[in-house]
């Protein structure tokens, strides 16, 4: 297997390890040698894993591309939740108290190496801090709180780049890498459930995924199987631990609370739709765009854009074309541009938030085929037509009112088998989630424009032709997965 560390600069890590390339992150992003390199492992050591910055893309696509990244974009999201850090101090208080006990100082910094530390006697805290937050270099910082009889708590955690480990930390740093190159290994327990019950997160959200009327039908479900479901909201947020099953529906994003809820359900043992992975992999086109090209799926032709190739766009794409930010949703964020002057401006604005963007040709059609899939199987199709007088499905009035085409719902056995078989391909590569897979049909073929994490499931609509069979269908996968995480907790 290739390994790579990628870095803001090669110069940055100026020494060589056996059977090791290091390159840079633009040439890791950009050159067409890395998007087809398989089975690699990617150390990445740039200077900022912020949302949508270099170091963020540089784990972010190597997902996408079938690498294995150390730090995950999880893990990245991990390190700036205060309530994960929380969960990892109270699992780790037992080791924190051992080895901090004899500091005298009311905060301490460990600096961890591939789970080691310069001091010995730190070792088995770092290896368990490397554990909860798999960054191949971090800080830790704890700080003494005099309350109840005083004890430390870790209060942050960040990355460490190659560039910022203090020179008379090198030495040791690189032979951290190289031993866990050879295999070095730990691991930490997960949490388990403690009760039996499914929180609805619902009510925060302008344009949510599901009606009234649906969230009702899905309580009446988990009711017939024998589960307690209720609504929560943004405020319950330390509640969650008191259930076995978490329930997005409300509109995701990774900077949000609605992930946070998820990295939180997830860190308690919950069974969490939508899962923080499948958040991370949908709500960035970047990713799908490199997942489907990675897997071989139909999609419109596209172009991953930064600073230095948006000259590319005109030429390889023509006009009109579109423009999306990475991380749009709800067709905001995603503009059709009809020459290079608009380009220009549009991209302008983008790039003030994302280092990259998308852009793909245009492809006209009067509907969106959606496909919706729990589990790796079908459960609904949908056709989206376009608002009126509109090139999208939804369009925002002046008012702020957003406004949607007709939805027609159709039986799984009258779905084109092209369209049908594409649409599974595409949700199986990113999981076993709820999905929501959205088509084109163009000369015969179908083409994957997005895979949504938390597809429309409204009263009236997606559950025309199931009725009540789909809510029960999804509350049952639910039941299935937590009686199966019991089974392996009592086994």
């Amino acid at each position: 297997m290739q390994t790579l560390i990628v870095v803001d600069k090669p110069s940055d890590w100026p020494l060589d390890l056996p059977d090791v390339l290091v390159v840079s992150a633009r040439d890791y992003l950009n050159q067409p040698l890395f998007r087809e390199m398989p089975a690699t492992k990617v150390f990445n050591l740039c200077k900022c894993y912020r949302y949508q910055s270099t170091g963020y893309y540089v784990s972010l696509l190597a997902e996408a591309r079938g690498h294995a990244p150390l730090p995950s974009v999880s893990t990245i999201q991990d390190m700036k939740s205060q309530a994960v850090i929380k969960l990892a101090s109270g699992d780790l208080q037992r080791q924190i108290d051992k080895d901090l006990a004899p500091i005298r100082n009311s905060s301490f910094v460990l600096s961890v190496y591939f789970g080691r530390n310069l001091a010995k006697r730190y070792d088995r805290l770092a290896g368990l801090l490397f554990e909860y937050f798999k960054a191949p270099f971090l800080r830790a910082h704890f700080v003494w709180n005099e309350n109840n009889g005083g004890s430390w708590h870790l209060v942050h955690v960040g990355p460490i780049a190659a560039a910022a480990v203090p020179e008379d930390h090198r030495p040791f740093a690189i032979k951290a890498a190289a031993d866990y190159l050879a295999g070095r290994k730990r691991a930490l327990p997960r949490r388990s459930p403690r009760r039996f019950d499914l929180a609805i997160l619902y009510g925060g959200d302008e344009t949510p995924p599901s009606n009234e009327r649906a969230i009702e039908r899905f309580i009446k479900a988990a009711d017939r199987r024998g589960m307690h479901a209720e609504v929560i909201r943004k405020e319950d947020f330390n509640h969650l631990p008191e259930f076995d099953g978490l329930w997005i529906r409300e509109t995701t994003s990774v900077n949000h609370h609605t992930y946070k809820f998820a990295q939180r359900g997830e860190a308690e043992g919950l069974v969490v739709i939508d899962d923080p992975e499948s958040i991370v992999r949908c709500t960035n086109k970047v990713y799908l765009t490199e997942l489907m090209n990675h897997q071989r799926i139909r999609i419109p032709r596209t172009l991953i854009v930064s600073r230095s190739n948006l000259h590319h766009v005109g030429r390889e794409l023509g006009f009109p074309c579109i423009v999306k930010q990475p991380d749009s949703s709800f067709s905001q964020g995603v503009l059709k541009v009809v020459d290079e002057g608009m380009l220009k401006i549009v991209a302008d604005t983008m790039f003030e938030k994302s280092e990259l963007l998308l852009a793909q040709e245009y492809i006209p059609t009067s509907y969106d085929w959606r496909i919706g899939l729990i589990d790796r199987k079908p459960v609904f199709a949908c056709k989206y037509h376009m608002a009126h007088k509109h090139w999208q499905i939804t369009k925002k009035t002046r008012g702020g009112k957003f406004l949607g085409g007709r939805v027609e719902t159709l039986a799984l056995d009258t779905v084109p088998a092209d369209v049908m078989a594409t649409a599974v391909r595409a949700a199986n590569a990113i999981g076993d989630g709820l999905y929501g897979v959205d088509l084109k049909e163009h000369n015969g073929l179908a083409y994957v424009m997005e895979v949504n994490d938390n597809p429309n499931i409204d009263a009236g609509y997606e559950d025309t032709i199931l009725k009540d069979e789909l809510y029960d269908i999804i509350t049952g996968v639910f039941m299935n997965r937590i009686e199966a995480r019991k089974q392996r907790k009592s086994a």
